[in-house]
């Protein structure tokens, strides 16, 4: 499809916004949904007069990561390139990343016993983050002829490159996590695929023993889960495929990390949800795209808390009205993947979207929410379809064909 829509650009002075509300759907809990629940007027409102639909990031029954759920949502098919989390999380937090490097993200946890009892380390605040991360660097700078270099991101989070002197195959990150994704078991035996992958391997091992040595006498965070091994990838840039100048705001480095691996100006953006709003109002003559991104929809929907999952939804919607009031030619709303409180994990359910424009049919639904946008006259569709409706809609596609 990309290459396609590629070669039917054309250039005028529209703006596109692309609001993602991370994890947005869910599955009802007595009856309802979180956003079914939620009080969203604004919303509602916008799903009225818009085209509705619901999207599949992957495809029917595979549960997408938040990496390959916005690569889908910038119009690159996610079964085409498979991106590791590490890459993105390095690049969100500012890291280099070059071709003999291998980025991993990692999550502080809480082992005890054989097995781990908290994967997030109870969400450990950023600044203690910080602190270990940069107790680890002072520790662990160097394993064999490995450079170890590391980055400290939100709450449990951070990243390591390993660097090595040469550059690497590309199966060299063809390794599996070492998080269980589950509490109450061991972690994950790592393993390599290939013998540039296994050299990877022995590294990393060394380095979660190290990393535990460190932390062994820290109460939550004492223990290091790896996820995500990656090398960076070549992808068409976001303006090469869709003649796009494109700004991302997102709070998340993993975010940021994405949109820059295709090409988007990602500024290391820190605050609230009210912050970011401010930040793309203060910039909206410079760009003609804009990726804005929510997070905490999901992180409610992991943490099984199915009434601030509802909260934090609602929060969106009061602030969505200074975005409406932008007036872009087009506005897209809608969510990554779902993540059901019901299940505390991000699942394979299709997600809501709204597409507001001039050119819509419309007047098919009366709120936006799971069953409302099936009614919708877009039907259910692979979220890479996405991008090409937002591009005709803001009038940037030519005709196919004589």
């Amino acid at each position: 499809m990309q290459h396609v829509v590629q070669h039917l650009i054309q250039g005028n002075n529209s703006k596109i916004i692309l609001v993602v509300l991370d994890g947005l759907g869910g599955l009802p809990t007595d009856g309802k949904t979180e956003l079914e629940n939620a009080h969203t007027p604004h919303m509602d409102a916008l799903a009225r007069s818009a085209a509705c639909g619901l999207h599949i990031p992957v495809s029917f029954g595979i549960t997408p990561g938040s990496g390959p759920g916005h690569l889908g949502l910038f119009g690159y098919d996610p079964l085409e390139h498979q991106i590791g989390r590490g890459i993105l999380e390095a690049l969100g937090l500012g890291m280099e990343v070059g071709k003999t490097d291998v980025a991993v993200r990692c999550n502080y946890a809480t082992y005890r016993g054989g097995i781990i009892t908290d994967r997030r380390a109870e969400r450990i605040p950023t600044e203690k983050s910080g602190l270990l991360t940069e107790k680890l660097q002072h520790n662990i700078r160097r394993i064999d002829d490995c450079e170890i270099i590391l980055a400290p991101g939100m709450e449990h989070r951070f990243a390591v490159i390993f660097r090595f002197p040469e550059p690497l195959f590309p199966d060299a990150a063809a390794i599996n996590d070492s998080d269980p994704q589950q509490e109450g078991k061991p972690p994950l035996q790592l393993v390599g695929s290939s013998q540039a992958a296994e050299k990877v391997v022995s590294i990393a091992q060394q380095f979660l023993h190290k990393a535990a040595a460190v932390l062994q006498n820290e109460d939550k965070a004492n223990y290091v889960l790896l996820r995500g091994f990656s090398v960076i990838p070549h992808l068409l840039s976001f303006s090469e495929a869709y003649g796009l100048n494109a700004l991302a705001i997102a709070n998340y480095p993993m975010y940021r990390g994405l949109a820059k691996l295709v090409g988007m100006t990602a500024p290391d953006i820190h605050g609230t949800v009210q912050d970011e709003i401010d930040y793309l109002k203060k910039h909206y003559n410079n760009y003609d795209f804009f990726f804005l991104h929510i997070k905490k929809v999901d992180s409610s929907g992991e943490d099984g808390n199915y009434d601030k999952k509802t909260l934090k939804i609602e929060e969106a919607d009061r602030l969505l009205l200074q975005i409406i009031e932008l007036n872009p030619e087009v506005l897209v709303i809608t969510g990554d993947h779902s993540t059901p409180s019901q299940l505390k994990s991000h699942s394979w359910h299709p997600v809501p979207f709204l597409i507001k424009s001039p050119y819509v049919l419309g007047n098919l639904c009366t709120a936006f929410s799971e069953r409302e946008c099936l009614k919708g006259e877009l039907g259910i569709l692979r979220t890479i379809h996405l991008m090409p409706l937002a591009l005709a809609n803001a009038g940037r596609l030519k005709k196919f064909g004589a």
